[in-house]
């Protein structure tokens, strides 16, 4: 349940912050982040501070790859996977080998500290890891992001979400459905722990492929850009793969009037929203009303057995 007291960020350049016992340094917080309507990195810290007691049950325990834009949402972005230095030593890490045989040790947002450090940093969406820092080659959900191909509405990316809903509630899945905050939607189904991240993406593969056959007009599952038709929405399955990230549930995005990626019911999907509904001056107000849609993702219970489909 969201806390009581509400941290407020200072209106302040500069700001150093006691967060749960920690000291946490904000900087550059009237920077404009976004020109239009002049939200600055005071607001966006602001926002993950107000949205922290949803958001942070599914960071938790996540490898966290860093989208940077230290010149606001115009500017240009840079990832980061490394724990940069120096860093507060209270700062928890995910150490995770790559194929390469490095070892990268990622940052890990456990809290409000964490997150508000992270945030700080430039990061206006988060990009978790898929599996949790105990095993990170096991994921703990199958996503897909559908994404319109030139000459698609958002209208038909919401047609082709029902269609995804249909199919994985067929296998007996319960799938959960949220904008992207640009200009599509996740489909995420909780699994249980046990199939290969290699594994999940294979069904997930498969699956896009079978759909798209079968509602060829309105689907496509086409990796190669130039060789997607027109007007079709793409079921990228390939975000399963090794060292892929979404940004999460709750993430601003950097596009015009900071739209948020946020959960939706199946009736809204149904009815029809549009994506400059959800931003970051009113998703906390839709939190308080209805809480977290989401929150059965983070439940043991109902979570999808999917090795049985995998022999």
């Amino acid at each position: 349940m969201p806390s009581p007291r509400k941290l407020v960020i200072p209106d302040d350049t500069d700001a150093e912050l006691s967060v749960g016992g920690r000291r946490v340094r904000l900087t550059n917080l009237r920077k404009v982040f976004w020109a239009e309507p002049g939200i600055t990195k005071r607001d966006l810290l602001q926002y993950y501070a107000d949205v922290s007691p949803f958001l942070l049950p599914h960071l938790h325990d996540r490898a966290m790859v860093m989208k940077r834009y230290p010149n606001g949402a115009s500017g240009k972005c840079f990832f980061m996977k490394r724990v940069p230095e120096p860093h507060p030593e209270w700062l928890e890490t995910c150490s995770i080998e790559h194929k390469s045989g490095s070892v990268i040790d990622f940052p890990i947002v456990q809290d409000l500290a964490s997150l508000l450090w992270c945030v700080n940093l430039g990061c206006i969406d988060l990009n978790p890891w898929y599996a949790r820092c105990d095993d990170t080659d096991r994921p703990d959900y199958v996503h897909f992001d559908l994404d319109p191909v030139p000459g698609a509405s958002f209208a038909t990316v919401l047609e082709a979400a029902v269609v995804m809903r249909d199919a994985l509630e067929s296998l007996g899945m319960m799938p959960l459905v949220k904008t992207t905050g640009s200009s599509g939607v996740h489909i995420y189904v909780g699994i249980k722990h046990g199939p290969t991240q290699k594994q999940v993406w294979t069904f997930a593969k498969a699956l896009a492929g079978l759909l798209a056959s079968q509602h060829p007009k309105l689907l496509t599952a086409e990796y190669r850009i130039a060789a997607r038709p027109k007007g079709r929405v793409l079921v990228d399955y390939n975000q399963n793969a090794w060292g892929r990230t979404l940004a999460s549930i709750y993430s601003p995005r950097p596009k015009s009037r900071a739209p948020v990626s946020t959960p939706l019911t199946w009736e809204e999907v149904e009815r029809g929203v549009s994506l400059s509904d959800f931003r970051i001056d009113n998703v906390p107000a839709r939190l308080k009303k209805i809480g977290d849609l989401w929150k059965p993702l983070l439940a043991a219970r109902g979570r999808f057995a999917l090795e049985k489909l995998l022999s």
